[in-house]
């Protein structure tokens, strides 16, 4: 196999964390974080990393990369004013 052809990242799944205009990208499994872990399962893991209240993310969309196994905490899009 032509080795040019093995471009795929092995990275491990991330949970990425965008808060305060911050980013922050621990490894899943540093946060004990895995693909069945519910949306409020991120939220906390978060909240540890970052030792602030959970409910700071509430609010907070929880998308999930099924190619990657990535997470991505974020604020909510808002549009219009």
């Amino acid at each position: 196999m032509d080795n040019a052809l093995q471009t795929v990242d092995n990275q491990a799944p991330q949970l990425h964390i965008r808060a305060e205009g911050a980013s922050y990208d621990p490894l899943l499994t540093d946060v004990d974080l895995g693909n069945l872990s519910s949306d409020q399962d991120v939220r906390q893991a978060a909240a540890d990393f970052l030792n602030v209240p959970v409910g700071k993310f509430g609010a907070f969309d929880v998308d999930r990369n099924e190619e990657t196994g990535d997470i991505t905490l974020r604020p909510q899009a808002g549009f219009g004013s």
